[in-house]
């Protein structure tokens, strides 16, 4: 009997795991450059002699689905999307580097590049500082150039070039934060052949549709296990009466 306990029970509590991951698709299912999480789970047999029969579900895979989202088109200077498989990379508040597909930039109040959370886009010596009273562009190969805004037209000045890198994406771990990082800990290195758009940005990956059809055969699958919980509680306690009437 408690072979089919052990089965329902962390099923059960498995999907309800998996409801909060697709709610949490769901709701970033508008953020730019959002990755969707993947879950997969598998049955393994409880370990000890007393219960070699016994079964219960853990997480198998948790994973992330790197599959591209949209272009779509703002025409805003610091929007900038990437084209191929490749990141922005941004410097956290403790100085260590992080990647993400989020291009919404801004300026600092102190000139320096940022993304809209508020964290500084690396270029290839550190993060990129924007004089005052200039226009930016930025080059598909992430080159970022400044313009004087008054007098006489001017060449442009080149400020530095936004640090664009690929690497592996079994070796990328999804902070807690959006955020990806390498399983290493280590940096990851300049890589020539990502390109990028300026105008532009990415939509996340995120099908709204699929998500909440999953939500709704999460909700069937955890009332069904839920039965199953129900069902070996009667047949203990039907049980338990036969073999007090012996």
């Amino acid at each position: 009997m408690d072979r089919l306990i052990y089965t329902a029970m962390t099923g059960a509590k498995h999907i309800l795991e998996q409801q909060a991951t697709t709610t949490n698709n769901l709701a970033n299912a508008t953020t730019t450059g959002f990755r969707a999480q993947i879950d997969a789970f598998r049955a393994v047999p409880v370990v000890g002699a007393p219960m070699p029969t016994r079964a219960y579900v853990v997480d198998s895979t948790v994973g992330t689905d790197f599959s591209p989202g949209s272009i779509l088109q703002t025409g805003r200077e610091l929007d900038v999307a990437v084209l191929t498989k490749g990141w922005f990379a941004v410097q956290l508040e403790d100085g260590s580097e992080a990647y993400t597909r989020h291009g919404s930039l801004k300026l600092s109040e102190n000139g320096e590049l940022q993304t809209q959370s508020g964290l500084a886009v690396l270029g290839d010596g550190g993060p990129i500082a924007v004089p005052p009273d200039v226009n930016l562009t930025i080059a598909k190969d992430g080159t970022v150039a400044a313009f004087a805004t008054s007098g006489k037209a001017a060449a442009s000045t080149v400020l530095g070039r936004i640090k664009l890198v690929n690497p592996p994406e079994g070796d990328l771990v999804r902070g807690s934060d959006g955020l990806f990082r390498l399983k290493s800990g280590e940096q990851a290195q300049l890589d020539e052949n990502v390109a990028i758009t300026s105008g532009a940005l990415e939509s996340s990956n995120v099908n709204a549709a699929e998500a909440m059809v999953n939500m709704i055969n999460l909700a069937r699958q955890f009332e069904m296990h839920m039965n199953l919980l129900k069902n070996a509680e009667s047949n203990a306690t039907k049980a338990s009466q036969i073999l007090a009437l012996s």
